[in-house]
């Protein structure tokens, strides 16, 4: 990606985020609303993930979990996992929980499309190769996310649900975010975001021959 179509994603980034923000407002009301009277605590969860150039940030979701939820579980959450909140179930089913990011997305820690942030301990594992991701801004959706668009109901399926990330789904889902560091345009992440709304709306997701 040249300088100019980097220019041009930072301000489609900029433009939809701001607008998706604006038009879905009521939504975030109402979305904090139920989850505060669901359960204790707040609204929204502010999880420690690695962005560009390694550096931290904290990337925001709805929150679906129980208060305090870290301390008591991994970083992998199956469906049916017991600190899941009975709004945070509906929440994750509808991928509704990663709204807030689009305000990541307007602060520059995220853009709509790249690949998908990680928790330190996992990107410490990369190799020096794999690393190329960290090159560019973690993505509210990216290839990995359309193959594998409903992880919960695969590690839910795992007698360990860990050992099935690490070993089953992180290979993939590495390979294919190295593809989109490597071959990145403005009109691939247009794609990519409207097979990302396609398969929230319920259509099939698309086949990645990578």
């Amino acid at each position: 990606m040249n300088r100019i179509d980097r220019a041009i994603k930072r301000c489609l980034d900029v433009l939809i985020s701001s607008a998706a923000i604006v038009t879905l407002a009521p939504v975030f009301t109402v979305m904090a609303l139920a989850i505060r009277a669901d359960s204790a605590g707040g609204a929204l969860y502010r999880a420690r993930r690695v962005g560009a150039g390694g550096r931290h940030f904290e990337m925001l979701k709805f929150r679906t979990m129980i208060a305090g939820a870290d301390s008591v579980g991994g970083p992998s959450t199956p469906d049916g996992d017991p600190r899941i909140t009975r709004i945070g179930t509906y929440l994750r089913k509808h991928k509704l929980d990663e709204l807030p990011q689009l305000f990541n997305v307007l602060n520059g820690d995220m853009s709509l499309v790249g690949p998908r942030p990680e928790v330190p301990q996992y990107v410490a594992m990369l190799t020096k190769d794999e690393r190329q991701i960290l090159d560019v801004r973690p993505g509210i959706t990216d290839l990995a996310t359309l193959w594998n668009h409903d992880e919960g109901a695969v590690l839910a399926a795992a007698d360990d649900p860990e050992r099935a990330y690490l070993e089953v789904i992180r290979p993939r889902k590495i390979q294919l975010q190295l593809e989109y560091v490597r071959s990145r345009n403005c009109l691939s992440d247009m794609r990519i975001i409207w097979q990302t709304l396609m398969i929230v709306a319920g259509a099939k997701p698309p086949t990645l021959k990578i």
